[in-house]
């Protein structure tokens, strides 16, 4: 079954992931978002038995995090993710995090994954029942709006004193 967002991760802030401002610490935000990516890879197929069988799995090419609203010690989490594009080798996709109890948007992840062979710790190509998988949560996915959020850079406009973009 193909979910347009999947939406089957859930998670709490901990008591350690809280820092002197009284609310969740910019590491854990990535931490919660990389266990949602993780069930997200898992319910695509790129799982540890694709891992031991394979040879292959992802790493992180680029990441990027927008804070939203404040999340505390306690508060349940809910985080969708979109899969907005891929092919052979690179998987983008998009998770929010909500606050599960008040449903606000607290957080948002846009993020690149390179699949990799792991003998030769290379970019390869994804084999061919992965890219069938994404080609199937992609026809879901790609009826969904591109968040706003997506393909941002920081500082646009640039900042005073910064060069503007090449």
């Amino acid at each position: 079954m193909t979910e347009a967002p999947f939406d089957q991760h859930r998670a709490v802030v901990l008591p350690e992931w809280i820092d002197y401002n009284g609310h969740m610490n910019v590491a854990y935000y990535l931490l919660a978002f990389d266990h949602a990516t993780d069930a997200f890879l898992d319910w695509l197929g790129l799982d540890s038995d694709h891992r031991a069988a394979a040879g292959g799995t992802t790493f992180a090419g680029d990441i990027h995090l927008t804070y939203q609203r404040e999340v505390k010690e306690g508060d349940p989490l809910r985080i969708t993710t979109q899969l907005l594009g891929y092919d052979e080798k690179r998987i983008r996709f998009f998770c929010r995090m909500y606050h599960a109890g008040e449903g606000f948007l607290a957080a948002t992840m846009e993020s690149l994954s390179l699949y990799v062979d792991l003998n030769r710790r290379r970019v390869s190509i994804l084999p061919d029942d992965i890219q069938k998988r994404l080609a199937e949560v992609y026809a879901a996915h790609k009826k969904l709006a591109l968040p706003p959020e997506a393909g941002r850079v920081v500082a646009k406009p640039p900042l005073a004193g910064m060069p503007p973009p090449a």
